[in-house]
This record gives C-alpha cells, sequence and structure tokens, in this order.
C-alpha cells in the first residue's frame, strides 16, 4: 500500500514529467538522494532514453513525533508520462537506502534489474518473500564488465564500502562518460573484498562529469580501514565481566567477522539475533564470505551458557523500533534477557535523523544497570569506522580524475555544501552544479542547472 505526498519545496512551475532528451543531450535528474540522506534515485537522460541508478528507501517522521519513523521511497510520477524511455534499473550496491525502495517501485516501472551477486541475493530474496506475484528480468553483473543498456554503456567499477561487491558506474555515452561514484571509501584492508585501487579511475578517458558522494565532507582526515576496528572491539570485549551485547549495521559482513573473531578470541560463544542480520549472513556464507572456522550458536542455547561466555550480536544501533534490542529494552526477547551489569556496544554511528530513538532506546536499557558504551562516545578505539571518504580521501581520487564537472549528492545540503566548497578551494574540478532533488543537471551540449524541473517526493511503504 502507498500513500503519495509531494515536498513542500517543490515548486508550482515544476513540469509533471522529465525532458525528452536528444542525441545532443546528457544530463542527469535525482529523484531522491540529493539533500537528504536516503532514498536514493537518479535518472540519466540521453538520445531518447532513461537510465536509473539505484532505487532507495530513507525515513521520514510521523508528525507530531521526534522518535517514530515510516519507511518512504522516492516518488518516480515523473516518469510516467514517457516511462517507456526508462531502459533498466542498475544498482551501486545492496544497502537499503539504495535498493529498499525496488519491490514497491518495480510493479509500476517494470524494467530489468542489473546488480551484483551480492546485491542480487538480496534483491531475489525480497521478491521471493513478497506475496505480489512479480517477475522481474534480473541481470547480475561481474566486476568492470561493461554492459550496452539503450543509448548508455554502464561499467561496473569496484569500490570499497560497508557491504560487499560496492561499485561506482561509468555511465559512457557518444557524447562522454560520467562517474557515479555511488558509496565508497579508500580501505586497503576491508576483509572481505578486494583493497580498493585507483587504477580504473586513473585510466578512465573522456570524462565529463564526477556525480560523487557527500556523506563525509565536512569530516577531515581519511576514514579509516574497516580492519581498524578487531584490536579496539577485543580490548572492549574482554574488559566485561559479564554477557555483551553488540549493535551494528547488518549489512557491514567485515564487521559481523570481526565480531565473531572478537567472540572467539575472548573465549565467548556467539550467536545473531534479528531477521536482516541472519539473512545477511545467511547470503554471506551462500556466496562463500563468511569463514567457515566462526561457527554461531543457537539462539535457543544462549540462555544455557554463563553470563561471561556469550556475546550476542544484534541489529537496533539506529533504534528500529523492532529491532533485537529494543526487544531485550522491552524484556520481550524469546530467547536471552538483560541483566544487572550486563555490556551493550553500539558498534555504529549515530545517524543524525536517528538519534531520538537512539537515545530513547538507550534510556530504556539503562533501567537494567548495564554498562553502555556508544563508537561515537570512544573515537580512539575505532569500534565503528565509516564507510564513506572523509575530505583527505574525497581529494585523493579527484586528484586522479581532474574531472571538469562535480556534482555532489548522496547528503544534506550542509554535506553537499561542503563537498563543493573543499572541490573548488583545492581547484580539483573546473566547475561545480549544486542542487537538490527535482533539479535538471545539464552536462551536454552545456553545462547549466535548471532549478526544481519536475516535482519531487516520497510514496509511503505501508506494512
Amino acid at each position: 500500500m502507498l500513500r503519495f505526498f509531494t515536498h513542500t519545496k517543490s515548486v508550482k512551475t515544476a513540469e509533471t514529467g522529465l525532458p525528452t532528451p536528444t542525441k545532443h543531450d546528457l544530463w542527469c535528474l535525482p529523484l531522491g538522494g540529493v539533500g537528504e540522506i536516503g532514498q536514493n534515485m537518479m535518472i540519466y537522460g540521453h538520445a531518447g532514453h532513461y537510465l536509473m541508478v539505484d532505487c532507495g528507501m530513507g525515513f521520514e517522521p510521523v508528525k507530531g513525533s521526534s522518535t517514530q519513523f515510516e519507511r518512504v521511497v522516492a516518488d518516480p510520477s515523473s516518469l510516467a508520462p514517457q516511462l517507456s524511455r526508462l531502459q533498466a534499473i542498475v544498482i551501486t550496491h545492496g544497502h537499503e537506502d539504495h535498493i529498499g525502495g525496488l519491490l514497491t517501485l518495480w510493479p509500476t516501472l517494470q524494467v530489468p534489474i542489473y546488480a551484483s551477486s551480492f546485491a542480487m541475493a538480496q534483491i531475489q530474496r525480497k521478491f521471493a518473500e513478497s506475496e505480489q506475484n512479480l517477475n522481474p528480468t534480473f541481470i547480475t553483473i561481474e566486476p568492470l564488465q561493461t554492459i550496452a543498456i539503450g543509448a548508455f554503456g554502464v561499467k561496473w567499477i569496484p569500490i570499497t564500502h560497508s557491504i560487499p561487491q560496492s561499485h561506482s558506474l561509468l555511465i559512457s555515452t557518444e557524447l562522454g562518460a560520467i562517474l557515479h561514484t555511488a558509496d565508497w571509501k579508500i580501505d586497503p584492508q576491508p576483509l572481505v573484498d578486494k583493497a580498493f585501487s585507483f587504477a580504473p579511475f586513473s585510466q578512465l578517458k573522456n570524462l565529463l562529469a564526477v556525480v560523487g558522494d557527500s556523506t563525509n565532507a565536512l569530516k577531515p582526515g581519511k576514514t579509516p580501514s574497516e580492519s581498524a576496528c578487531y584490536a579496539g572491539l577485543l580490548h572492549c570485549v574482554q574488559q566485561q565481566p559479564n554477557r555483551v551485547v553488540v549493535s551494528c549495521f547488518s549489512s557491514n559482513i567485515a564487521r559481523l567477522i570481526t565480531l565473531a573473531r572478537v567472540a572467539k578470541a575472548s573465549g565467548r560463544y556467539f550467536a545473531f539475533a534479528g531477521r536482516a542480520l541472519e539473512r545477511m549472513v545467511s547470503i554471506a556464507k551462500q556466496l562463500n564470505y563468511w569463514p567457515a572456522e566462526l561457527k554461531p550458536i543457537s539462539l535457543n542455547e544462549i540462555g544455557y551458557l554463563p553470563r561471561h561466555e556469550v556475546m550476542l550480536i544484534t541489529t537496533g544501533s539506529q533504534g528500529e523500533p523492532r529491532s533485537g534490542l529494543w526487544r531485550l529494552a522491552r524484556g520481550q526477547h524469546p530467547s536471552c534477557e538483560l541483566d544487572a551489569e550486563d555490556t551493550v556496544i553500539f558498534s555504529a554511528i549515530k545517524i543524525p535523523d536517528n538519534i531520538a530513538r537512539i537515545d530513547q532506546l538507550i534510556g530504556a536499557l539503562q533501567r537494567y544497570q548495564l554498562t553502555i558504551i556508544h563508537a561515537q562516545d570512544h573515537p580512539a578505539l575505532s569500534l565503528h569506522v565509516s564507510g564513506h571518504p572523509s575530505q583527505e580521501d574525497l581529494i585523493a581520487l579527484y586528484q586522479q580524475l581532474k574531472p571538469p564537472l562535480l556534482i555532489p549528492v548522496h547528503g544534506e545540503p550542509e554535506h553537499l555544501q561542503a563537498h563543493a566548497d573543499l572541490v573548488m578551494r583545492h581547484r580539483l574540478a573546473k566547475e561545480v552544479l549544486l542542487g537538490e532533488n527535482g533539479d535538471l543537471f545539464r552536462i551536454k551540449p552545456f553545462v547549466k542547472l535548471e532549478r526544481q524541473k519536475v516535482k519531487t517526493g516520497h510514496l509511503y511503504i505501508e506494512d
């Protein structure tokens, strides 16, 4: 079930549909993910064809509440007048803010979906578990593969991020190419994928523009490697005398492997609590990402073990109401309960939109007289590291690319502005177009930003 609403910032003069690109035109238009975190959805246009990059989910606060949220996806109704021009949906990686809208929108869009094997396994499970009678065309890509899709050539360039098989997209046309970076970081030891390499980026030719990740553009320095988490988490867990509960992002397979290794090194058994975690670990095993020697125990066994021998890995790092950690906080978990002097570790950041409900969850946990350790309060321990590029990482990549044009995306206005300021201050691009959802970013035959070319909004996903 869907309910429609339109952003109040959409203007009355906006067109009802996307413009038709000629063979002389190359442009992009974000329907989600620019000026906000989540709901990533970018439309590229050239020679009469459209290409959709990512189809993500986000959250909107319930009116009058600071802790309750509803799931939403970007509204694609501006495509409706010319939906036949849409050639495909191409996926950069398997995070929900990039794939979480597919099940909702595919019945309307009805085009092939291209993704890596890891993202595709997630997507196929969503469709298989749905009660809808859907039969999409799924096309699994290989790293560095280039596929002709309508008027576009799309190449998946491997990058490092906080989920396996993440890719930047090189979108090529007869007019030139655009690099859509997606979410990325420079990680020399990502644990589950190959190290980040500049080589594919230094070889790019006829590059017209970079559409780039802005999430950490406010942060100086370099983003640490995922491998940095092991020492801090081990030290932290070894100091705890009783049961340890760790909450993290369920999609971060490298972090889950690190926690399993920490459990083993500290003499603890570990178990997973939360459907999202169980699903992701199952996919990791299916695709040979999970080390065979790291064997979780069943949740049913965890209550019979001495507290000092237990690590429970659970969902809830962002205060999600139906997560495993909230069930523990309410005393409603069927397999485990918290006791005084247990420890809860948040191996994650506080995403700004989620701070109120995270703090509410922490308040609920504190009534058990627990030790609560949040990664954000102990930066020196590296209990969590980001999956996005900080300022020095952005500089390093753009020095390789030397893009004529930068279009900052994936971030709230302050992140986009910081990204633009950094690039202009260091003269990393000749030009920057700074806009928001609904703006048309013209790249060819000339560079121009046309404000609010189409109306944008969200669709609520009802359970």
